[in-house]
């Protein structure tokens, strides 16, 4: 079941990034069907977290995603290299946003592997932003894509991830972000092979 839109306009990111983990993130691009169950999130608080693009309020062409009703993709370019995928959360003009950081493969295993020119699975396919958004055939072009359309989607399968099976650690790559690097916002599977090790 395709998660609607009152899953993503509700006002708590870290709620949302917890229950994101178990459903599967499914992109139908070019007639091929590809997804992944998520498995590692973060969480980032607009105007109040200083490790996100909309600190203070923050109003750019980049940024203009975050200020729109939750449901829509925000896609970006991560050291000139990655593709990054987020889901804007929360209600227009509330900058909240969740990345998916890892997913263990699901369909179309076969056209992940050809996307990321690999000859077996491992996790190295799919754990890790910049990984995910390559095998799952994601890029600048996606940016602000409607969630509830039939390119990228996320689906409830009914995988229940527990509280006890999610660990809490800080997030990565924000060491500039001051007490806000220090939060944890981050949420994995535990015990999940696909998702990044722990710091």
């Amino acid at each position: 079941m395709k998660l609607g839109k009152a899953f993503y306009t509700r006002e708590d990111a870290i709620t949302i990034s917890k229950e994101l983990l178990g459903k599967f993130l499914v992109t139908c691009i070019d007639g091929r069907l590809t997804s992944g169950m998520i498995v590692e999130t973060e969480a980032y608080l607009g105007a109040e977290d200083k490790a996100s693009h909309a600190y203070g309020n923050r109003r750019t062409k980049r940024t203009e995603p975050f200020y729109k009703e939750g449901g829509i993709a925000y896609v970006y370019l991560c050291y000139g290299i990655h593709y990054l995928f987020n889901i804007i959360t929360n209600k227009a003009e509330i900058p909240h946003a969740v990345l998916i950081r890892a997913v263990e493969p699901s369909d179309g295993i076969d056209i992940m592997l050809e996307r990321r020119k690999k000859a077996k699975l491992t996790p190295e396919l799919t754990a890790g932003p910049g990984a995910l958004s390559v095998a799952l055939g994601i890029s600048a072009r996606h940016n602000e894509t409607d969630l509830l359309e039939n390119e990228i989607w996320v689906e409830d399968r009914g995988v229940v991830v527990n509280e006890n099976e999610i660990i809490a650690s800080p997030r990565v790559g924000v060491a500039y972000a001051k007490e806000y690097a220090l939060k944890p916002w981050r949420f994995r599977v535990k015990d999940n092979p696909y998702t990044s090790k722990a710091r």
